[in-house]
């Protein structure tokens, strides 16, 4: 595959996966109710990162709002991250230089690294927080099962994770290559022609010139 190729899909993946982990920012139910042991459920109680909220039998919902600053760092450079790699993309005319352009690209794949593994440690210590309290028998307060935010985040994040690592390993093999040629170049210069040339055209001039050695009557 093209290095052009390789780095379209490494930006489709990235891209995916900062749309999901987006996408959980807003989502409502990070966590929900455990139904587990009760037999009659009159209301469900169900959190994100925003609120806190309890739904009736009827529909209802009453909400408590809390700040959260949650994800927010993943999602910031995932969104930087896309920026510049559409400027160091091969595809694209804008960035500069062709090395300018690799060195975006090569910081974009960074960011989308950092980017999704934020967002998979944020979603894993949320997690890890239900399950402790799930399973604790201790614990004598409401359980909460995980929500769907959860696994959003967390396959947005190996999107992420996945993009920015095609990005860079395709971007050092393409270096790598160039560095091949121009050194293969460097080799067999034009200026190392030449003076082959010229060694070769005195070597013809020395052969065809006639013999001062002998006399005009030297073969008779």
């Amino acid at each position: 595959m093209s290095t052009m190729a390789t780095e379209i899909v490494a930006f489709l993946l990235s891209v995916s996966g900062w749309i999901l982990v987006s996408s959980t920012l807003p989502t409502d139910y990070w966590k929900v109710s455990s139904v587990d042991g009760t037999v009659i459920t009159t209301a469900t109680f169900w959190s994100n990162l925003w609120k806190t909220c309890v739904t009736d039998s009827t529909g209802v919902s009453n909400c408590k709002d809390f700040p959260s600053m949650l994800a927010l760092d993943a999602v910031c450079l995932g969104f930087f991250g896309a920026v510049l790699a559409l400027l160091g993309m091969k595809c694209t005319k804008v960035g500069g230089s062709e090395n300018i352009k690799t060195r975006l690209a090569v910081f974009a794949g960074f960011q989308y690294i950092l980017s999704g593994l934020c967002c998979m440690t944020a979603c894993s210590i949320y997690a890890h927080r239900i399950t402790t309290d799930f399973f604790d028998p201790l614990f004598v307060a409401q359980k909460f099962e995980l929500g769907a935010a959860l696994f959003i985040g967390w396959a947005g994040s190996v999107l992420c994770i996945l993009g920015g690592l095609i990005f860079c390993l395709s971007l050092s093999s393409g270096s790598s290559v160039r560095l091949h040629h121009s050194s293969r170049g460097a080799a067999v210069s034009p200026h190392t022609h030449g003076e082959r040339g010229k060694a070769t055209s005195s070597l013809q001039r020395e052969f065809l010139k006639p013999s001062r050695k002998f006399g005009r009557n030297a073969y008779v």
